[in-house]
């Protein structure tokens, strides 16, 4: 895991359709982007958990993150969440 995990800040949060599944854009404390895919099992209760193994990776800058979650995150509906990302 990150080690700055609990101190990241979120950009964004995008959800897929059904709800069980999301992507987190964020900013760590020293500047640097990452994102990390996430999956939510309604049936346990524990809540999100990491599934991608993405959350290590540093990018220079919002943008650079983003299209690294464009390229490596099939299941999103980039255009659903396309205005989100344009107005940050």
């Amino acid at each position: 895991m990150d080690p700055s995990h609990g101190k990241r800040r979120v950009l964004h949060s995008l959800e897929s359709a059904e709800r069980d599944r999301c992507v987190d854009i964020f900013m760590r404390p020293d500047g640097s982007f990452g994102f990390e895919a996430y999956r939510k099992d309604g049936e346990d209760g524990r809540g999100w958990y990491a599934i991608g193994g993405f959350e290590g990776v540093r990018y220079t800058s919002r943008l650079e993150a983003v299209a690294a979650a464009r390229a490596n995150v099939g299941w999103v509906d980039w255009d659903r969440h396309r205005e989100e990302l344009q107005n940050s």
